[in-house]
């Protein structure tokens, strides 16, 4: 009669760290630790605290009462028919503003990856919204669309047009401060794509323009699928960016007219300090954090696959 055996696995070997290797991981944690403070007590704290006002009624009127009510602002705010649409506008805002600064930003790092002249001088001066703060932007940008004495109306006046509210007008509004958006946010797109096109390899636009391909075959098949992750990336944050901007739309119309630019960020804002009610506007960040989550997912699983990508 035979006898079956069965092997016994080899005995796992445990691994044991070292009075160094001890030592070295101390030395790492005192070494985040400075770092990750200012994270929790400027970004963590406010956020939790921010999310559990959310189930209160609290509000900023004096000697006010903070209740727990549960789910009772969200239920209120699913039926706030202001709110969703301010989110539809928000989403129209941050959807425009990211796609045609793409497109600009394509043309103006086209043009400085060229043998342009004074490229150094044009760098420069395409950088120069970069520079300025959102609020500056805002009043520079008020002041040409003045209706009165804007030099946009100005120039047209000079072709016989006739001068246009431009931030009063609920045709004109959402467009102009779109405007203002591309404009602002081209240079950092612009300084990303250029470096992209300045990593591609000179050999494989000279192997195309051997085989004939001329500038907009050689930009559709070479330039622009070596750009991919990029404009990918950028893409996904600028609209996440933009999705969440405040300072720029408030200086601007705060938004006006008649509701025709007010964004969501911006919507919670007045609910908070204008009408008092902290707990209903908490409500509304929290719904404002589920979105911008959901958007950053998304940059998140475009990066986690192009990483293993990469490595298969």
């Amino acid at each position: 009669m035979s006898v079956l055996t069965r092997e016994r696995p080899a005995p796992t070997k445990v691994r044991r760290i070292g009075p160094r290797a001890r030592a070295e991981r101390r030395e790492a944690i005192a070494l985040v630790v400075p770092a990750l403070l200012p994270i929790l007590i400027f970004s963590v704290v406010p956020l939790v605290s921010g999310v559990a006002l959310g189930f209160t009624n609290a509000t900023l009127r004096r000697d006010a009462e903070i209740d727990f009510i549960g789910l009772g602002n969200f239920i209120e705010l699913a039926g706030d028919q202001r709110f969703w649409g301010s989110f539809g506008i928000g989403l129209v805002w941050a959807g425009s503003v990211a796609l045609l600064t793409l497109v600009s930003a394509m043309g103006l790092a086209l043009l400085l990856n060229s043998n342009l002249r004074l490229k150094t001088l044009t760098r420069v001066l395409a950088l120069i919204p970069w520079a300025m703060p959102p609020v500056v932007i805002a009043i520079v940008w008020r002041m040409i669309y003045n209706p009165n004495s804007g030099p946009l109306n100005a120039t047209l006046g000079w072709f016989g047009l006739p001068g246009v509210n431009w931030l009063g007008d609920f045709s004109t509004a959402l467009p102009a401060v779109i405007v203002v958006g591309v404009w602002s946010g081209i240079p950092q797109t612009t300084v990303l794509l250029l470096a992209g096109m300045q990593s591609i390899a000179p050999e494989l636009h000279e192997a195309a323009a051997v085989d004939g391909a001329g500038a907009l075959r050689r930009f559709w098949h070479v330039t622009l699928p070596a750009l991919r992750p990029i404009i990918i990336a950028v893409t996904i944050l600028d609209f996440i960016w933009q999705f969440n901007s405040f300072g720029l739309i408030y200086v601007l119309t705060e938004g006006g007219p008649g509701g025709r630019t007010m964004i969501p960020p911006l919507f919670t804002y007045l609910e908070a300090f204008r009408n008092r009610e902290i707990g209903y506007a908490s409500a509304m960040g929290d719904v404002l954090v589920i979105a911008i989550m959901l958007f950053l997912s998304i940059y998140l699983v475009h990066q986690f696959r192009q990483a293993k990508g990469g490595r298969s």
